[in-house]
């Protein structure tokens, strides 16, 4: 509880900041939507914590016997652990997500570039969409790495250093990297963007990678903690 405290307070700072600078600048012209969703680069790393922490917390206080003792079906169990972690994340994913638009929109609703209510409801299903699947895949992670330091830094490490260089090495690509892929379910491409993808596009190649993540757990998860 205390983990979503701190991200919910930070993404409200992290809110105030944007919208500060939004204030100061050429406000006329710029979407409270997409100030409002600024914060998401850095909102997805409390997500991510969140994410390896759901399952390597019983190996670092060692539940996880009592866990594979009491349940022997390890795919189900593992699988079971992905939907309870989805069914707390999307309500604090929305939450979150909507407290920084809600933020703006109070502070520069008479300054800023309004938005359609359809497409603010898009935005906030994309965004709770793109924090949940990312949520999910961390879990991925925790279960393959068994560590949680490792798992930190290797998906700390991607998300925020490995991918942006990423995006300049291999411009082609870059569209088919899961955090790429899922911030067109949230933030609509700039009109000038080429090879921009669709929300629909970009929320399967994020559910795709997800999905290849989770399942390569559950087959290490099956094999090494029978």
């Amino acid at each position: 509880m205390a983990h979503y405290y701190g991200t919910f307070i930070l993404n409200l700072l992290l809110a105030a900041a944007f919208t500060s600078v939004g204030l100061q600048g050429a406000a006329g012209t710029q979407s409270i939507l997409n100030i409002g969703l600024a914060t998401m680069g850095y909102l997805q790393a409390g997500f991510i914590i969140l994410g390896i922490k759901a399952t390597c917390s019983e190996y670092t206080g060692g539940q996880i016997r009592t866990t594979l003792a009491t349940i022997p079906w390890r795919g189900v169990q593992l699988s079971m652990k992905h939907l309870a972690l989805a069914i707390i994340t999307i309500p604090a994913a929305f939450m979150m997500a909507a407290s920084g638009v809600l933020y703006t929109f109070m502070m520069m609703r008479d300054t800023a570039v309004g938005f359609e209510i359809d497409a603010m409801i898009v935005a906030l299903a994309g965004a709770t969409g793109y924090l949940t699947l990312t949520t999910l895949l961390s879990a991925a992670m925790g279960a393959l790495l068994r560590r949680t330091t490792p798992a930190l830094v290797v998906l700390l490490g991607y998300y925020f250093v490995v991918s942006p260089l990423m995006r300049d090495f291999l411009p082609g690509f870059k569209n088919y990297f899961p955090d790429t892929a899922g911030s067109y379910m949230y933030m609509p491409p700039s009109p000038d963007e080429l090879n921009a993808l669709t929300p629909i596009q970009g929320t399967g190649i994020s559910m795709l990678w997800t999905l290849i993540f989770i399942s390569v757990a559950i087959v290490f998860y099956r094999k090494r903690d029978a």
